[in-house]
């Protein structure tokens, strides 16, 4: 699983619930992407790279 460069965002972990309410596992993963910052290549989520951009 790919990690921020940045920082500690990783997948969250719960129960998928069906209708008789059994669970299972399931994950949900952040919305990796991997931008160029000043020729650097760095892999931020999208959430991370929003904020980066409205901050420049």
């Amino acid at each position: 699983m790919t990690k921020s460069n940045l920082s500690n965002i990783k997948p969250l972990t719960g129960n998928r619930r069906s209708h008789s309410n059994r669970a299972t596992k399931m994950t949900q993963k952040p919305n990796m992407q991997t931008k160029r910052i000043d020729g650097v290549k760095v892999t931020l989520a999208a959430k991370e790279w929003k904020t980066l951009k409205k901050a420049a």
